[in-house]
């Protein structure tokens, strides 16, 4: 599912909400990624983070971290 809005907020491992612009929706080997910019992070060379995208139900999603470093770099360039 695409994001309605340019920004979304996640909540980290701390249980801290962080806000993220929405970048893109990239699609990989039948998988659903999605690609954000952190919102406080802007002077930090423009990292994003992406995320792999797993459905809960037809309207909640959680984002999951990607382990795997050749998904995570196929999927960086597909978004370039």
């Amino acid at each position: 599912m695409v994001p309605m809005e340019d920004f979304v907020t996640l909540t980290d491992e701390n249980g801290n909400d962080v806000e993220f612009e929405f970048l893109d929706y990239v699609k990989y080997k039948n998988e659903e990624y999605v690609v954000l910019l952190p919102v406080e992070n802007e002077d930090e060379d423009g990292e994003v983070i992406i995320l792999e995208v797993h459905p809960l139900d037809e309207e909640n999603e959680e984002y999951l971290s990607i382990e795997d470093t050749n998904t995570l770099n196929k999927v960086f360039e597909i978004f370039k």
